[in-house]
Parts: C-alpha cells; structure tokens; sequence
C-alpha cells in the first residue's frame, strides 16, 4: 500500500546529480542517454534544465531486471 508520503517521495523531481547518484552512475552517462536513447525517462523543465522523478528511475532499473547472463536487458 502506498501512502502519501511514500508518493511524494517518488514523484519529487530530482537533478541529474541525485538521479545519478541514485543510479550509481555519472552524470555524463545520464547526459549521454538523453542524447542516444535508452536512459530512464526524463523532464525537460527548461533549456538547460532535466529533472527526474525516482519513480521513472525505478521502473527504468527494473526493464533493465534480467533472471540470467543469456537474457538480453531491454
């Protein structure tokens, strides 16, 4: 069951800084993948500004979920 506060926390718009910690991952991989294709979805608040919430981070880490090394990831 999801409470308010539970949503909250996955709505929220984080940076590309905590989105990458978050991820483990750089900022520039980040940076990449919205040029290339294939990074977790994103928000475009401005010209020069990207959020994330963590929730399209979650679901981004779990179409990447594989049960072993012969599975492709998405």
């Amino acid at each position: 069951m999801q409470t308010l506060e539970n949503t909250d926390y996955l709505d929220r718009l984080i940076d590309e800084k905590e989105a990458a910690s978050y991820l483990c991952y750089s900022v520039r991989a980040l940076q990449n993948w919205r040029v290339r294709g294939g990074g977790p979805h994103f928000i475009k608040v401005s010209g020069r500004s990207v959020r994330y919430t963590r929730r399209d981070l979650q679901d981004w880490i779990a179409q990447k979920r594989v049960a072993n090394t012969s599975t492709p990831p998405s």
